[in-house]
């Protein structure tokens, strides 16, 4: 998470899935008598791309001088139960982001308005086509593509180089990198970052050549031998390379501020971060995930409107600036904010020849090999399920075959009464 435009329009049409990560919280003004008002809720934006999504807004504007947006945000782990909680009080925003997981769960609840009429009317071909079904149900068009993002390896140039060890490649092995984290281990620096949760887990489970469900996905097997070897490779970090859970003690944006501060060598994030240490005071760059089998987490967020929007016409009308308009792609490719859902390679150009990191094009290899998150309608029971399996594991309260076995079960019920 090496090419050309070519193979930059090939990453346009291949990426299936969604994710992000953002904090924090702001508002725009509301819009004077005779305007419509269109909410926008989001969790991409903060910290980092809320003058560049101010920017976008004041665009849709001057072109449409009838509709002002106003915009509301949220940390991304607060997210989602802030918008359910909207959902279910009649207050929800007309128009709100989602990621992918999170979408099959809210189209299946009936929380998503049918934009099949607008989009009938309208020129679809901008998207890259797949990216534009993955958010279609029943032949429905029931959100927009926003964007894509990768998750890859970071690591801190400087940190190999007074070890005086060689730099990641995209050919390591685990052992490889577990081997490296144990020798930049020590004296206030950690050697690697990778958290101990569900959406690290499918990916390593994928990249010991495990699957996550049976083919016809009615039921769990990764607590299969493959998957004890996945959870493994997560649990043998903390407290070796890398701080543990009780560690961390829940505090936000450990990981990042620890690489930020020069403290961790190597970090398993996504590209959304690349605008946040454009300022670090140290060199780094970004490798595609060492693994047995290249299985890359790739995402993308879409973007919805509430069918008790007062006006949907004007709804859509945003969201589709938003996500395929020239000033979006522009200034999404000039802040490094992830990547526009364009079948055009002209939108990307430039991106993979800015720095930092030098090896941008690590996510076009991140994409050949992207691997979909596993997803049911009753998702968040399903991730957070894993998670505290993998969780107690690694504080030692279950053997990581019985936390497998324990967690496949309950999935297996959820997956039954969805």
């Amino acid at each position: 998470m090496s090419r050309g435009l070519k193979a930059t329009a090939a990453f346009a049409l291949a990426v299936l899935l969604a994710a992000g990560c953002a904090k924090g919280s702001a508002t725009r003004e509301s819009a004077p008598d005779g305007k419509s008002t269109i909410r926008y809720f989001t969790f991409s934006a903060a910290p980092d791309h809320l003058a560049d999504l101010d920017k976008i807004i004041k665009a849709f504007e001057a072109a449409n001088p009838s509709v002002t947006v106003t915009v509301e945000t949220a940390p991304y782990a607060d997210y989602f139960t802030k918008l359910q909680t909207a959902i279910a009080g009649n207050t929800a925003p007309d128009t709100f982001e989602l990621n992918y997981e999170s979408f099959v769960a809210y189209a299946a609840s009936g929380a998503l308005a049918d934009l099949s009429g607008e989009a009938a009317k309208d020129d679809l071909s901008v998207y890259a086509a797949k990216s534009l079904d993955t958010f279609k149900r029943d032949g429905r068009q029931l959100a927009l593509p926003a964007s894509y993002s990768a998750v890859l390896l970071f690591y801190n140039k400087d940190l190999f180089d007074k070890a005086g060890l060689p730099h990641p490649t995209a050919d390591w092995t685990w052992d490889q990198e577990m081997a490296a984290a144990k020798k930049l281990t020590g004296k206030g620096v950690y050697g690697d970052f990778q958290p101990v949760q569900f959406f690290e887990f499918y990916k390593a489970l994928a990249q010991a050549g495990g699957a996550f469900f049976s083919d016809d996905g009615k039921r769990a097997t990764f607590n299969s031998p493959q998957g004890v070897a996945a959870a493994k490779h997560l649990l043998d970090k903390p407290g070796t390379v890398m701080p543990t859970v009780a560690q961390i003690g829940g505090t936000p944006d450990y990981d990042t501020n620890l690489f930020k501060q020069g403290k961790l060598a190597m970090w398993h994030n996504g590209i959304w971060q690349f605008a946040g240490l454009k300022d670090v005071p140290f060199q780094w760059d970004v490798v595609v995930e060492p693994a047995p089998v290249k299985a890359s987490a790739v995402f993308t967020n879409a973007v919805a409107v509430s069918p008790g929007a007062k006006n949907p016409a004007a709804a859509y009308k945003w969201l589709r600036f938003l996500t395929a308009s020239d000033v979006t792609a522009r200034t999404r490719i000039d802040s490094s904010w992830e990547l526009p859902p364009l079948a055009d390679a002209k939108a990307y150009a430039g991106y993979f020849d800015q720095g930092p990191p030098a090896n941008r094009r690590a996510i076009l290899d991140a994409v050949a090999s992207a691997t979909s998150p596993p997803v049911i309608v009753r998702q968040q029971e399903m991730q957070d399920t894993v998670t505290k399996a993998l969780e107690q594991a690694a504080a030692g309260k279950t053997p990581i075959q019985k936390a497998l076995d324990d967690a496949a079960a309950k999935v297996d019920e959820l997956i039954k009464q969805a």
